[in-house]
């Protein structure tokens, strides 16, 4: 599967629990629904994903957590936001950075269309 096949997959995915939930809930919810969306669609995921830090050779666990990683190469960073910020946007590249995952996508479910919450990235 070609990452724009599973991004696209992906993102239909978001699309149907924006849908079905709108704007306005709790960041938790979109990502429960995405799941469950996501699982029914047969694509692989992870919720939470720990995201250690290497300072100077030692690794080291800070709290940082993935929001969702797809088939192991999909960084999914959500948020339920007035506006994205590059404040978000930093926090996903330095995700894909320390982790070594080419390619994210923020989401902000925040909105009254979804495709317009939806930013792309690839490193």
């Amino acid at each position: 599967m070609k990452f724009d096949e599973l991004s696209n997959r992906v993102i239909g995915c978001a699309i149907e629990v924006h849908r079905n939930l709108g704007p306005g809930l709790l960041e938790s919810a979109y990502e429960k629904c995405l799941a469950y969306e996501l699982g029914c669609n047969g694509i692989r995921y992870a919720l939470q994903v720990p995201v250690p830090v290497d300072y100077k050779g030692v690794h080291m666990e800070c709290g940082y957590r993935i929001d969702m990683l797809v088939d192991e190469r999909l960084i999914i960073e959500l948020k339920s936001v007035d506006k994205l910020s590059s404040i978000h946007q930093a926090q996903l590249l330095t995700y894909m950075k320390l982790t070594q995952v080419e390619t994210g996508l923020l989401m902000n479910f925040n909105v009254r269309m979804l495709k317009d919450g939806i930013q792309r990235f690839v490193l």
